[in-house]
């Protein structure tokens, strides 16, 4: 097969999703690898790099598209790239379908195969490990007098506190936040919904963690002390309702920091709304909103080594099997499939965007299978409007 690795193009957006490398591992399974001109050249990887292992650089994004059977990029596909999608051309990428409905219309009326690289993931994305601890160094830098925050320094200084820290979510994200900011002195809470993680994160930090149930009764009562939030939380799509609403933003003390990582538009954070590496930060009531996108682009080259080491087997599996094959080998795999050659195979968007779905199992014809690999679904949002065949 023809191997395409894009240049992503998202604004701030610096990664690449196979480094020199990857490309010399599938290049030696016998296959073609084309790379977009300076696709990694931001992440500290040469167009000679790629070239050494063998690949072809390619200048213009119409001839990639145009000649790759299977395509892979670090985000979404933009606007100017729906025209380019072909039919029974695969794609890989972290597509976020649900928040993106045109996005969504572009992949099924190209009647492409497209995975959504975020929900591939067998032990988390190391996109979200990048986003907790990069994420939590950025709401210091939003603390700085000079970016608008109250100015206070992380572990305190002689006769000055420490800053306080109320961290939503304690999944990946959370936790890797929680490891740089409590090794760097800060006092940190916990909350989440799943009392087991509470009681796993106190073990781990010898109860020098605190821990709490997430409510939003729990959160008004703490928001007054709390220096810096950090918002970690996969927020159901369908929810009415917010964990921090801008009322509460009154609560918090002028120069307070919240850090939307999850960066969700109708998310936990009412007063969110998507900023860029450029311009990263605003001011509502009073306190200082970090809620960049992409936060691994910013760390672009530790991202990308790591990030393409976790979907290299991914891509191997496609390329090396074909679809169908991969997808009954890993179920991880499998439940990523957003669209096949024109129908929605992913259940979260089919109920957040009101579109008839059809299983990945069912679309390819494996549901019999007895090597059938099994995965948990990739959301708790779950649709019965199915499409039938």
């Amino acid at each position: 097969m023809i191997f395409g690795v894009l240049k992503d193009i998202k604004a701030g957006e610096s990664r690449v999703i196979a480094t020199p490398l990857e490309v010399g591992t599938i290049i030696s399974d016998g296959h073609t690898v084309l790379v977009q001109k300076d696709a990694g050249i931001r992440a500290g990887f040469s167009n000679e790099d790629y070239e050494e292992q063998g690949a072809e650089i390619v200048e213009k994004l119409e001839e990639m598209y145009e000649r790759s059977d299977l395509l892979a990029k670090v985000k979404e596909i933009e606007e100017m790239e729906y025209k380019l999608l072909r039919e029974n051309q695969i794609i890989f990428t972290c597509i976020h379908p649900a928040a993106n409905p045109q996005e969504v219309q572009a992949i099924l009326d190209s009647k492409c195969i497209a995975f959504t690289a975020e929900d591939s993931h067998r032990f988390g994305s190391v996109n979200c490990e990048a986003a907790g601890k990069q994420g939590a160094l950025m709401g210091l830098q939003s603390m700085l007098t000079i970016n608008g925050g109250k100015g206070k320094f992380v572990s305190g200084l002689a006769g000055a506190p420490g800053i306080k820290v109320l961290i939503l979510g304690g999944g990946l994200v959370g936790r890797s936040a929680l490891q740089v900011l409590q090794s760097l002195g800060a006092w940190c809470t916990v909350m989440d919904v799943n009392l087991g993680t509470l009681r796993e994160i106190g073990k781990v930090y010898n109860e020098k963690v605190n821990t709490q149930l997430s409510t939003k009764e729990n959160i008004k009562k703490i928001l007054p002390e709390i220096d810096m939030v950090i918002n970690c939380v996969k927020w159901p799509k369908e929810s009415k309702d917010y964990l921090i609403d801008r009322d509460m933003l009154n609560l918090m003390e002028k120069g307070s920091v919240i850090v939307d990582i999850s960066n969700d538009a109708d998310g936990a954070i009412e007063s969110f709304r998507e900023t860029t590496h450029d311009h990263p930060t605003y001011i509502e009531n009073g306190v200082v909103h970090y809620c960049v996108g992409n936060i691994p682009g910013a760390i672009a080259n530790s991202t990308s080594v790591a990030y393409a080491a976790s979907v290299l087997g991914h891509l191997r599996s496609i390329l090396n099997l074909g679809v169908t094959e991969a997808c009954i080998k890993d179920g991880f795999l499998r439940r990523s499939l957003t669209a096949y050659k024109g129908y929605l195979t992913h259940e979260e968007t089919s109920a957040i965007q009101n579109r008839p779905w059809i299983k990945p199992e069912d679309i390819l014809d494996i549901t019999d299978k007895d090597n059938l690999d099994i995965a948990p679904p990739a959301t708790v949002t779950r649709s019965n409007n199915y499409l039938k065949l």
